[in-house]
């Protein structure tokens, strides 16, 4: 397959002037109640995400349930991303398990109009450093999209590896999820001065600041699934160096919620979809293996979140 490498750098120049502007949204995914897709549901909700200007749009990854998508809903959520976003900002799909498979949703990102690829951790198993390089020389001979390679689990790339995953030609940047800032920082000192670097830690925004120290300041909001609003007083906040609204948002919201995501597995998605439903979205309930938060969790969640609102100026 011919790479058209002009394509990776056009990307790569969108979503890094699109970081430098906003956050990185990693929109739900909506189910009915009977657990099917919801494609006008997620239609609307990711016009709604697009309505507050993020820096991309991240479909069918982590937060939307990549995991738990066949083959079809893929193509309709990348399709419906696609067409909601109209070019006004780049659109990412998740790509991901053995790279066979990985390349077959890959395959139809590409048809469905997707700018780039985020090719998430691999199934499973523990993987060497060359196999770990391996699968994402696989992926990318076999697509012309642009990859950002995805280290989090079981995914962590020595600098050696970083070296060669760079040198592939439509490998365009990492996402890191290990929050070991030691390692982090020998990466982005290692590789290309364009290779694109963001933060996707769990609930980015408690260690922005520590991110950006090392020179990765852009980062994955899943706040900003449910509170733009306060995702986006946050951003603010921590670009124009106003330390101590930064402070105030950390500790009187984004701690306690990481807090309270904490107490349950998986709580990192559903609790995310929990919260848009306080708030009216049509995102509908997770999929199994995950849960919906119990009572008692889902209305410390609504206390919490109209006290963040509250906090920026909203209402929920």
């Amino acid at each position: 397959m011919s790479l058209d490498t002009s394509l990776d750098t056009r990307t790569a120049r969108r979503l890094r002037d699109g970081m430098a502007q906003g956050v990185l949204s990693f929109p739900l995914t909506s189910f009915a109640e009977d657990g099917s897709l919801d494609p006008d549901g997620f239609r609307a909700y990711v016009a709604d995400r697009l309505a507050t200007a993020p820096g991309a749009l991240f479909p069918a990854c982590g937060t939307g349930e990549f995991f738990s998508l066949d083959e079809d809903e893929y193509r309709q959520v990348v399709s419906i991303a696609v067409e909601e976003s109209g070019g006004r900002v780049p659109v990412v799909a998740g790509t991901g398990y053995g790279w066979a498979q990985a390349v077959r949703f890959a395959r139809i990102a590409e048809e469905a109009g997707a700018d780039a690829l985020l090719v998430l951790p691999h199934y499973l198993i523990a993987a060497p450093q060359d196999g770990l390089v391996a699968q994402l020389e696989h992926i990318a001979a076999r697509t012309r999209l642009p990859l950002i390679a995805y280290q989090r689990g079981q995914v962590a790339f020595t600098v050696a590896s970083l070296k060669r995953i760079a040198a592939i030609p439509n490998v365009i940047g990492l996402k890191d999820g290990h929050s070991d800032l030691d390692r982090l920082q020998r990466l982005t000192l290692a590789a290309p001065e364009d290779f694109l670097f963001f933060n996707g830690a769990l609930t980015a925004e408690i260690q922005a600041r520590a991110y950006a120290a090392v020179g990765v300041p852009a980062y994955s909001s899943a706040v900003h699934a449910f509170a733009p609003e306060i995702a986006d007083a946050f951003f603010t906040a921590l670009q124009d160096g106003d330390h101590g609204t930064v402070d105030k948002l950390l500790r009187d919201f984004y701690v306690p919620l990481v807090e309270l995501r904490d107490r349950v597995p998986g709580y990192a998605v559903s609790l995310v979809k929990a919260a848009a439903r306080l708030r009216g979205r049509p995102v509908g309930p997770v999929r199994a293996p995950l849960t919906d938060p119990s009572a008692a969790d889902l209305a410390e969640l609504r206390t919490l979140l109209a006290a963040g609102l509250d906090l920026v100026g909203a209402t929920l």
